[in-house]
């Protein structure tokens, strides 16, 4: 069974791989794949083998917390964490600013070892209790630099000639500012899921055997109840119209289903029509004989689509999480070099400044950065392309994508659709423009796909004539009729061997071995769900714009991924060495501070999360 839950307490991309290996070694879990930007897990188990519960026992022991439980709303204890982390930043600068007047004005040495001690335990305890958990569980991360660092300075105040009260306070401080900024600024990169989210409303209104209507939480709603749903309210459960009614006409009630479609015009539903959660009765009323509820309904299950996509990792990820394993260890290797050198060199005179050096190189150094840089770029990039009705399966679809040079396109459901003024003919004289239409929008895709270099080839079963004047009106040069299923697959492959990325878009199941062949496949949401499930992108609207904008969205997140990538391996090569003090061998007189450092270690971690943010605009 595969399962996204929601996971509390990750701060980096070393809490993102501790949370993974912690799972994946538990007897009974095939695969566990950590989004650290929307903050879950996907997780693929053996139901009879091991449950959630002892999932998220043995995660609490290594630092985290698992949200199983179904009355717990992961979204509500984040804000609340959220606002606790606030207070502990609030209160770690109060104390920062007195222990800065006590160290540097008065000297006073125990209230300020006081005042570090109740900061550190108070406002810095996260972090001690973390970097603990991970060492028992093998694992380092963030949290691991913070405690040593700060520890290192705490004590080192009771040893040597001067104090270092103000920079473990002052780390604190930074640091707590920098995680805080970062989980607000996270909230933007999972919008898109808490959008879809609230799409299903928390409670319904359900008939009784006596004809009396009563307000009940969603989560009691069974298969077969009766439920009545007003006009401006959502629909909460999949299933079948009983009723409906409207002021315009008896039997039909309309339903805005935008969000599935994108389709703005209402849908008139009378008895025996479906209905989704979700989508909202614009005018009327109805009752619904509810299907399938909670899980397992449509909505619910876009929502894990989007979750299991965000939580995909594309290939560049993969090298970034290899290097992220082993950042920390080698960064504390660092310090100690850094110390030792100094040490050596200027002997117990620069004993202090060997000290410093080793604390900025341990603060410094930002496995954050590098973690966030690919999650959050593909968590915003696909939920924008949800909120266009595009539902991308994994992160390598969408990674791909912007390398398509060529499409292969299914004509009959796909390109164009039946005309709606004819419902059903068996006359076969009836001229083919007649029988159905090209799709909302189509030749303007084609024409847009065709500036961008991208040869499209049309294929459809239809006969020659049809074929050909379908592919004339949607300003298409390479098409071919009469064809197979197989036919299709071999044309794909033919154009693979040319040394073209091909992307194929088809809506049915004579188009699944097509779909299966290409590098990049779509499927249209109205199709077979043999061909979504095949498919690496799914298009919930028939506006075949979403094509071009697909391509553009994919280019877009590549370039920030990569943009994200390089800010943050150049921000750890160039101030690493800054830390160490490196620039006093050229005699630049110029050393980055630990609490310089953190300062800077938080900004660079906001700054790749507000960076992959713009791709949320225009």
């Amino acid at each position: 069974m595969k399962q996204t839950i929601p996971v509390l307490g990750m701060a980096c991309a070393n809490c993102a791989a501790n949370v993974e290996r912690t799972l994946s070694r538990m007897e009974g879990v095939r695969s566990a794949v950590v989004s650290l930007a929307g903050r879950s897990v996907m997780v693929d188990y053996d139901e009879q083998t091991i449950s959630l519960t002892d999932m998220k026992r043995i995660v609490s022991e290594a630092g985290y917390d698992l949200v199983v439980e179904d009355n717990r709303d992961a979204a509500e204890e984040e804000r609340t964490a959220l606002k606790r982390l606030a207070y502990r930043m609030v209160l770690a600068w109060v104390i920062a600013a007195a222990v800065m007047v006590l160290c540097m004005h008065f000297h006073n040495f125990w209230l300020s070892a006081v005042l570090s001690a109740v900061c550190m335990a108070v406002c810095g305890g996260r972090f001690y209790t973390n970097a603990w958990r991970q060492l028992c569980h093998g694992g380092a991360g963030m949290d691991m630099l913070v405690a040593l660092s700060t520890l290192v300075a705490f004590l080192a105040s009771f040893v040597g000639d001067s104090m270092y009260f103000d920079t473990t306070i002052m780390i604190i401080a930074f640091m707590l500012t920098g995680r805080w900024l970062e989980e607000k600024a996270k909230n933007g990169a999972v919008a898109s899921i808490r959008r879809l989210m609230g799409l299903q409303p928390k409670t319904a209104w359900i008939v009784a055997a006596d004809g009396g209507v009563g307000e009940v939480p969603i989560a009691t709603i069974k298969v077969g109840d009766l439920i009545e749903v007003k006009a401006g309210s959502r629909i909460p459960v999949d299933g079948r119209v009983a009723e409906a009614e409207s002021f315009m006409t008896t039997g039909v009630a309309y339903v805005d289903e935008s969000m599935l479609s994108g389709e703005p015009m209402p849908v008139g539903k009378s008895e025996g029509d479906k209905v989704m959660a979700g989508t909202i009765v614009s005018q009327g009323k109805l009752r619904l004989r509810a299907q399938q509820v909670g899980k397992d309904t449509a909505l619910a299950a876009i929502v894990r689509r989007v979750q299991e996509a965000q939580g995909s990792k594309a290939p560049v990820q993969l090298i970034v999480d290899k290097v992220a394993r082993v950042f920390v260890p080698v960064v504390l290797g660092l310090s100690v070099i850094t110390f030792l050198i100094w040490w050596i060199v200027g002997g117990n005179a620069a004993l202090s400044q060997a000290l410093i050096s080793a604390l900025a190189v341990m603060v410094i150094a930002c496995p954050c950065a590098m973690g966030l840089a690919t999650p959050t770029a593909l968590a915003v990039g696909m939920g924008k392309a949800a909120r266009r009705q595009i539902f991308i399966k994994d992160a390598a679809a969408l990674e791909l994508l912007r390398k398509v040079d060529a499409i292969v396109i299914d004509k009959t459901g796909t390109l164009t659709v039946p005309n709606p003024n004819i419902d059903f003919t068996k006359d076969n004289n009836l001229p083919f423009a007649e029988r159905e239409q090209l799709k909302p929008h189509a030749r303007e895709a084609v024409e847009a796909l065709r500036r961008d270099g991208i040869d499209i080839y049309m294929m459809s079963g239809d006969r020659e004539d049809a074929a050909a004047y379908w592919a004339r009106e949607a300003g298409i040069e390479h098409w071919q009729s009469g064809v197979q299923p197989s036919d299709k697959q071999a044309l794909v492959a033919d154009l693979q061997q040319q040394g073209k990325v091909v992307a194929m878009i088809g809506d049915g199941i004579n188009d699944t071995q097509a779909l299966a062949q290409a590098d990049v496949s779509v499927a249209m949401g109205k199709g077979t769900d043999v061909a979504m499930d095949v498919a690496g992108l799914t298009l919930m609207t028939d506006d075949l714009r979403a094509i071009p904008e697909a391509l553009t969205l994919s280019r877009r997140t590549v370039r920030m991924i990569w943009q994200n990538l390089f800010w943050a391996f150049i921000y750890n090569l160039v101030c690493i060495p800054l830390a160490a003090g490196v620039g006093h061998l050229f005699g630049v007189d110029f050393q980055i501070t630990p609490m310089y450092a953190a300062a800077l270690m938080a900004l660079s971690s906001v700054s790749v999360v507000l960076n992959s943010l713009r791709l949320s605009r225009g």
